[in-house]
């Protein structure tokens, strides 16, 4: 309770995001947090936690979605976020991340239920992993994704020059 207090805190910070689900008796059912980095350009989605009886309904990437739309908004241009696999979940886990990274990471399996498996349906990629993150063949899985807002093609604007001429 202590670890969540302290994340919770750090989320309502100046320039954080934390976006709440509440069910029919305002109680928090589910939370997303987000964090800028680089300047705002890049955003970490820290964390993301639905309570369990309302898990497998969508809520959580309802959550995911609203938090890119608001870094978005804020002028992100790529959401980040860290998949721990603390228990085995898939190949990554308890082997040499550092002979054949690539290759791990492109053919990686999931063992059993892993959250990457949630961020890959939202639309994320495997875009690393730290070895040992969380202990000797414990790797952090990182995931990305462009939350750019899509420009529009066709003409460059006219740019006004000296004296009001284009």
């Amino acid at each position: 309770m202590e670890i969540a207090r302290s994340v919770v805190n750090t989320l309502l910070a100046p320039n954080r995001v934390c976006l709440c689900a509440l069910d029919e008796k305002d109680t928090v059912i589910g939370l997303v947090g987000g964090l800028p980095d680089y300047d705002g350009v890049v955003w970490e989605l820290h964390p993301l936690v639905i309570k369990k009886t309302h898990r497998g309904h969508g809520l959580g990437r309802r959550l995911v979605k609203a938090l890119e739309k608001e870094a978005s908004l804020r002028g992100a241009l790529t959401m980040i976020l860290g998949a721990d696999d603390l228990t085995g979940s898939t190949s990554l886990s308890n082997v040499d991340l550092f002979d054949n990274t690539g290759g791990r990471i492109a053919n990686i399996v999931c063992r059993e239920r892993h959250s990457y498996e949630f961020y890959l349906k939202c639309g994320y990629s495997i875009i690393g992993v730290i070895p040992n993150a969380n202990g000797i063949g414990k790797p952090d899985i990182l995931m990305g994704k462009s939350i750019a807002k899509k420009q529009r093609r066709g003409r460059a604007p006219l740019t006004t020059l000296e004296g009001g001429k284009s």
